[in-house]
């Protein structure tokens, strides 16, 4: 936009047929939400309801007939047919693999107008006229979902419309690039292989709301799905076909939509550990890469880097030793046995389809499969198919499991892939989105998700580093080599973690080491997903959601690794982590010990390079391999648990060969592990270790067990069973022991540290006198509030003609965009004003008003007004008033703190007089969260 506005009369100024069209319709869509599309039709009204069983038949005025199956007393499925058959169902079985849980028993009733079909669970609303849908629960009140408006379909889309709740959430929509609380997003359901923020990686037509309910659309048509006020959720094709799954928690609705589409497959032991990507065969001559890489000439030279890996101490599991775009592999058989004498299983990556799987797998010994974009990348149907043959590949011709990664899915990939975000770089920018995209994948039932270790392009040791640390508390993770920069700075070469100098290769070890000691806690979690549907990778919300700033974008940057493990990744090049949110409860960090009481934010946290801020919940209990590079290494001869005793709390352990798919037909273990210990002060602990109930090839008779637990001083005495323990005198001592006890004050807060012997069956161990750790209120210091989380109430005015001038560019994070009142079509006067939800209520205390930064000096603001208020109705007295200076610099004005969600800028002068205009650049504000 130009310095100084074009004066009336000018071509700027001029306006069209055109322009008045789109602004009507922006008015519209502004006050009403989405609006069917022109020559949309709809069913009319209703005429009967008939049933067979628990299948209803809804009848209408024209040829449209809906049909309501119920599956399960909290599952159903509406499917609405513009020509009244049933015929065309181009999903089948593919998406819903489960669609009958026995008889339900569902009610019928005439409720004069509405028909209204019962469950125990729900109660589902057919109103007559015309025909829309409403949920409820049982009690046929309180309200789940009702459309605003009937649904409609052209001959290339149907759109369901539903009024939206005053705070409703939603989630889902697959591995959504980006944030993953989706309210006033539009979010694509839909393929488009650009693996950039905003866009969707793997789409899934599936999503869940904060009222418990999810949505799958039975359909392979791409889709948009528009959360605002109504939400609009669109699919390309001519009918419209849902799953319906009602729960009282985000993680029944998982579990219900897992039901249906399919639990998370288990993958082996070794999927869990990092896996390696790059091309050993590039001296094939159709290979697209550089032929002449040294020790990647031909694909047994993959075990020169499984010989570097062991040499450097450093674990990794499993190599695709070929990229696909030409690579090809030669003497696969010798490249997989070299590997597995180094503790690696080998999997092939491939571009062009499988048509030698059988004998990759069969006879050569591969274990896993990358399909590539190359082949798949249409999506949808023909990356379902080619997933489902990478797995039949795999489990016609082995007693293995299946370890497929696709970087395209769709609903139901989660029971046969890990998915990835794709070609991404390896910036601190595509890291920050990584984060919650990878944690919002979760939010649909994807157990396995993952993006390469700092990317596959560009990257340099500080962002591996940092990428490397929190994946590694994620289930699936690898790097994928050969694509990226050459030695940008001293000490980086290949992306595998070996390759690099200290500190990098000191802090990568430490990382991957950590993984491996964690990996019964980590194989633990994906049985859980594999069982439930809920993820080892859980966004805030999961674990937290009634906690209103769990809830929102507020916490994408973080995420809970299982339910023991809050995950804050650094994602800037800082060593200081500002904005961690730790709900209700105690947090422990988990290197220095010290325990914090939430809720609240800590800023100002100790985040050097090596240290990836990582929080144990209260009551954890997590169980620890001896450290080794790879399963199997060495026999788990000791199993520690890593007592955090709060309380009572729990643990089920679950075991199984970690290797075939026996563990379906019931071969696995579980282990009972329960606490009890005071809440506060000091007071008995008490652990009882169940016996290990179950059975599969290779479990022990007996092992060994040790116990780490949180003390603030000494326990009195230790004991197992009856017996009392003897008190050693330091580390050296206890590791010469068998059995025996001693307190280390040092370590992280003060760690008692127990032997219990070898067990072959249930014991209990007492510690008399424990101090559990007292914990910290987290001190609530004033910092930036975060302007993720802001949403627009409203602005008196904005030039959406002449230029993009809507209100949310003044809080959209970049100074580059603007919001400007209305110019182009005749301005409003002043004053002008702009109205903020913060996300969650605040005590703020300063706000800063950027003016444009483009060079333009027109709607400057002059005098001010600032406002803080929990009522958009009721804003009381300005906590600030003033007048700004006519320049470009950053004005901030600070005052008392006060309380409140929302907040108001007025703009009651231009600062120059040049005209009743009003330009923003940015808004920001500091304070801390107000209860």
């Amino acid at each position: 936009m130009r310095s100084v506005l074009p004066r009336p009369g000018s071509p700027g100024f001029r306006h069209t047929a055109t322009s008045l069209a789109v602004l009507m319709v922006a008015a519209v869509f502004a006050v009403l939400g989405p609006v069917p599309t022109a020559g949309a039709t709809t069913a009319g009204n209703v005429t009967g309801v008939t049933r067979t069983g628990d299948t209803f038949t809804v009848a209408t005025t024209g040829k449209p007939t809906a049909r309501i199956t119920m599956a399960r007393a909290d599952i159903f499925r509406i499917w609405l047919s513009p020509d009244g058959t049933f015929t065309n169902d181009p999903a089948g079985s593919d998406l819903a693999t489960r669609t009958s849980f026995g008889t339900v028993g569902a009610t019928l009733t005439d409720a004069g107008t509405y028909w209204r079909i019962g469950t125990s669970a729900i109660s589902l609303r057919i109103n007559k006229a015309p025909l829309t849908f409403a949920l409820y629960r049982a009690d046929d009140t309180t309200l789940v979902w009702a459309e605003s408006q009937p649904t409609s379909w052209t001959n290339q889309q149907t759109t369901q419309y539903l009024a939206r709740g005053t705070d409703e959430q939603f989630y889902g929509t697959g591995l959504h690039l980006g944030e993953w609380a989706l309210r006033d997003k539009t979010v694509p359901v839909a393929v488009s292989n650009q693996w950039t923020e905003g866009t969707n990686a793997s789409p899934a037509p599936f999503y869940m709301s904060t009222n418990g309910y999810g949505v799958m659309r039975n359909t392979w048509a791409a889709g948009s799905y528009n959360f605002g006020a109504p939400t609009a959720l669109t699919h390309n094709e001519s009918r419209f076909d849902a799953w319906y799954f009602a729960g009282n928690s985000l993680k029944d609705v998982l579990n219900g939509y897992t039901d249906v589409s399919g639990k998370p497959f288990l993958a082996p032991v070794w999927g869990l550990e990092l896996g390696n990507a790059d091309c050993f065969n590039a001296s094939n001559p159709s290979y697209s890469g550089d032929h002449n890489r040294l020790r990647h000439q031909t694909t047994p030279d993959v075990v020169g880097y499984a010989t570097d890996a062991r040499a450097a101490d450093m674990p990794s599991g499993w190599f695709l030793p070929n990229d696909g775009y030409g690579c090809g592999y030669t003497d696969l058989p010798s490249a997989v046995s070299g590997l597995k004498a180094k503790g690696f299983n080998t999997g092939l990556w491939t571009s062009t389809g499988l048509s030698s799987i059988n004998w990759e797998v069969g006879t050569a010994g591969s274990r896993a499969v990358k399909t590539d974009v190359a082949w798949i990348g249409g999506g949808y149907k023909t990356a379902f198919t080619g997933v489902q043959q990478a797995v039949d590949g795999i489990e016609n011709n082995s007693d293995a499991r299946r370890f497929v990664w696709t970087v395209d899915g769709w609903a139901g990939t989660q029971r046969n892939a890990v998915v990835w975000t794709g070609d991404t770089h390896g910036t601190w920018d595509a890291m920050r989105w990584h984060v919650p995209s990878i944690a919002g994948a979760g939010l649909s039932g994807l157990n396995y998700a993952s993006g390469d270790i700092d990317g596959i392009y560009d990257g340099s040791p500080k962002t591996y580093v940092r990428d490397l640390q929190w994946k590694a508390f994620t289930p699936a993770f690898m790097t994928m080599s050969g694509w990226g920069a050459t030695n940008p700075q001293a000490g980086y070469n290949d992306k595998q973690p070996w390759r690099f100098a200290d500190p990098y290769l000191s802090i990568n070890r430490k990382y991957l080491q950590l993984k491996m000691r964690l990996m019964p806690y980590m194989y633990t979690m994906s049985r859980v997903a594999t069982d439930t549907g809920v993820p080892a990778t859980r966004a805030m919300v999961l674990e937290y959601p009634n906690d209103p700033v769990a809830r929102g974008n507020l916490t994408s940057g973080q995420f809970m690794s299982g339910d023991s493990f809050l995950v804050a990744p650094v994602v800037s090049d800082t060593a200081v982590k500002d904005g961690i949110y730790l709900p209700a409860g105690n947090w422990t960090d988990y290197w220095t010990g010290r325990v914090y009481t939430g809720p609240g934010w800590l800023n100002g946290y100790a985040a050097p390079l090596d240290t990836l801020p990582l929080f144990v919940k209260a009551g954890a209990i997590v169980p620890m391999w001896p450290q080794m590079n790879y399963t199997g290494e060495k026999p788990v001869s000791t199993l520690t648990y890593d007592v955090y005793a709060r309380g009572n709390s729990s643990f089920s352990l679950y075991e199984d060969d970690g290797l075939t798919r026996a563990y379906q037909t019931g071969s696995s273990a579980r282990q009972q592990v329960d606490v009890t210990a005071p809440a506060a002060g000091s007071g008995d602990v008490v652990v009882t270790v169940g016996a290990s109930t179950g059975s599969y090839t290779g479990k022990p008779a007996a092992r060994g067990y040790e116990f780490s637990v949180h003390s603030a001083a000494a326990p009195s005495a230790v004991r197992v069973g009856g017996s009392t323990l003897p008190a050693l005198s330091g580390k050296a001592a206890y590791d010469a022991a068998s059995t025996g006890w001693y307190f280390d004050a040092a370590d992280r807060g003060g760690v008692v540290w127990v032997k219990a012997g070898s067990q072959s069956g249930a014991f209990t161990v007492t510690l008399n006198g424990v101090t559990v750790p007292a914990g910290t209120a987290i001190p609530q210091a004033s910092g930036p509030i975060a302007q993720s989380a802001w949403k627009l109430v409203s602005a008196d005015s904005q030039e959406t003609v002449g230029e993009n001038g809507a209100a949310t560019n003044a809080f959209d994070g970049n100074s580059g965009t603007i919001w400007h009142t209305k110019w182009y079509n005749g301005a409003a006067a002043l004053p002008h004003e702009i109205q903020i939800d913060l996300g969650a209520r605040y005590d703020v205390d300063s706000t800063t008003y950027l003016p444009r930064q483009d060079g333009g000096v027109n709607g400057r603001i002059g005098q001010y007004e600032v406002y803080v208020s929990d009522s958009t109705t009721s804003w009381g007295t300005p906590v600030a008033t003033g007048t700004f200076a006519d320049t470009a610099a950053a004005k901030k004005v600070t005052f008392t703190a006060k309380s409140g969600r929302y907040l108001r800028l007025r703009a009651l002068t231009e600062a120059g007089n040049r005209g009743p205009w009003t330009s923003v650049a940015e808004i920001t504000a500091t304070g801390k969260l107000s209860p």
